[in-house]
């Protein structure tokens, strides 16, 4: 099994408002047409298979990165942007919240009807990770979302996640077509959530000898198999503290984006009008769209790129987010006519951050960063669901506190 790792999905309650839900949407899509073009489907799926590099683009977009709310906007937000553009992109996504992902095994169909693909084959894989993942594996955790991501060749990628009602904690599975050996013995590309202990799991190998008999006693019995799961109790985490960060890492974003000229960027990046702070939002999401998959072990330094709607780490900078999706959308749209100076420019400010990483120490502060971020906010236009930021000292709650 491919564990890659694993992450505490908390849940954080508050719907993504309309004004950031937008942005995301259109940031995911110009960051899915710059993989495309960069790295083919095959390597989109694989990365929307990573837990690492998923958690990454959710908090980079603006999600609380450390929440299971994570999963369902990054995929509404994903659905939303592509399917629309899915014939252009050879590129759709099937399923989702609740009713939705009933509807999953349809909409394969209809794909299969307009691609030439075995819609009733790929039906049947649909039903099939459900069955795994809410039966097989019998970890307390009911399944609520299901998400099935299919290219134009037929490699395919599954997310979906689900709920522990006991303690409202979530778990996400994530599957890849190119992982697969056995749908039922060690089929994960990984498997998110808090450590529970001991797990009944029937897809691991060491079950293959009773797998068949096991399989019956669950689907006729599912509180004799809840018997054999032990839980341990993990308190949730709120905030983004030194231990979630690499230290090096966020350093090295944040000096590129302070200490160099903006003139010398406008002859090395193309990357005209860009001023420090859009500078670290844009280098963060150039990590995630070339970033090799050792870049991903800390999702929360992805956060601050653009902060989220409840204010933790800080509130989103509404400028720098338009100006990121801004430039990202017309590299992209430039490197379609054959221009793709823009688009090797974003590339280069994440090696440049690399470059930058190994010659930092690790004795970055960052909860003076949060401070600073917080204090500055109003600069950006920053923004939460209770609305704009205030210059410190103005009005009520000048400034705004880390949840």
């Amino acid at each position: 099994m491919k564990q890659r790792g694993s992450a505490d999905l908390a849940l954080m309650g508050g719907s993504v408002p309309t004004w950031l839900f937008e942005r995301m949407t259109r940031l995911s899509l110009a960051m899915v047409e710059a993989i495309l073009a960069e790295y083919g489907h095959r390597a989109l799926l694989a990365r929307m298979a990573d837990p690492f590099w998923f958690q990454s683009f959710g908090a980079v977009i603006g999600m609380d990165w450390n929440s299971s709310g994570v999963t369902t906007t990054v995929m509404r937000a994903l659905r939303n942007s592509i399917n629309p553009h899915g014939n252009e992109l050879g590129l759709y996504i099937c399923g989702g919240k609740g009713k939705a992902s009933m509807q999953t095994p349809v909409e394969l169909k209809r794909v299969g009807d307009f691609t030439g693909l075995d819609g009733e084959a790929l039906a049947r894989t649909s039903k099939l990770v459900a069955k795994v993942d809410n039966t097989a594996v019998q970890d307390g955790h009911q399944l609520y979302l299901h998400s099935f991501l299919i290219s134009t060749a037929g490699d395919w990628t599954v997310v979906q996640q689900g709920m522990n009602p006991s303690d409202q904690r979530a778990r996400r599975y994530h599957w890849h077509s190119e992982d697969i050996q056995s749908f039922v013995e060690e089929p994960h590309s990984a498997v998110c959530g808090e450590n529970q202990g001991d797990i009944l799991n029937l897809t691991a190998s060491a079950a293959s000898s009773t797998r068949d008999g096991i399989l019956d006693v669950a689907g006729e019995s599912p509180d004799l198999m809840m018997k054999e799961i032990r839980k341990l109790a993990v308190p949730g985490k709120k905030g983004i503290s030194s231990r979630d960060v690499d230290l090096k890492r966020i350093h090295s974003v944040l000096q590129l984006a302070q200490d160099i000229p903006t003139g010398q960027f406008e002859d090395l990046l193309l990357l005209k009008g860009l001023g420090p702070r859009t500078l670290q939002s844009l280098t963060l999401v150039s990590e995630v769209i070339h970033g090799t998959p050792a870049r991903f072990s800390d999702p929360a330094r992805f956060a601050f790129a653009h902060g989220s709607k409840g204010g933790n780490p800080f509130p989103v900078p509404t400028k720098a987010y338009d100006e990121t999706i801004q430039t990202l959308r017309k590299a992209v749209d430039l490197a379609k006519m054959g221009q793709g100076d823009r688009q090797t420019a974003i590339k280069k400010l994440s090696s440049m951050a690399k470059s930058f990483e190994r010659r930092q120490n690790a004795d970055t502060d960052v909860e003076e960063l949060l401070a600073k971020e917080r204090r500055d906010a109003w600069k950006h236009g920053g923004r939460t669901m209770r609305g704009f930021s205030k210059p410190p000292g103005t009005e009520e709650g000048g400034q705004l506190r880390l949840f």
